[in-house]
């Protein structure tokens, strides 16, 4: 998991972002009109990166469907992994 959010977040255009819908849904679930409001971003960028941290089992969705309105959260896999994820966010953000 920990190379995983290496590439996600450090390593590839757009992980900034990525990083952002990841800690927003460590607080509480969104839909992605929701989480393009909150984080000020257009939808389709949102849908982008909900797309790459789902193929990544980062996220999940509430429908296992991809329906308007479907419901957001962080994967086991990744609640479990949290504290790495802020690791990485802290060695970013000192370099």
């Amino acid at each position: 998991m920990k190379r995983v959010l290496w590439y996600l977040i450090a390593g590839s255009k757009g992980g900034v972002n990525r990083a952002r819908i990841i800690k927003t849904l460590h607080d509480r679930p969104y839909n992605i009109n929701q989480l393009s409001k909150e984080l000020d971003l257009d939808y389709k960028t949102i849908k982008h990166h909900i797309k790459v941290l789902e193929d990544n089992d980062i996220i999940f969705n509430s429908t296992g469907e991809k329906k308007y309105g479907a419901m957001y959260f962080l994967s086991n896999r990744m609640e479990e992994n949290y504290s790495t994820f802020l690791d990485i966010l802290s060695k970013m953000q000192s370099q």
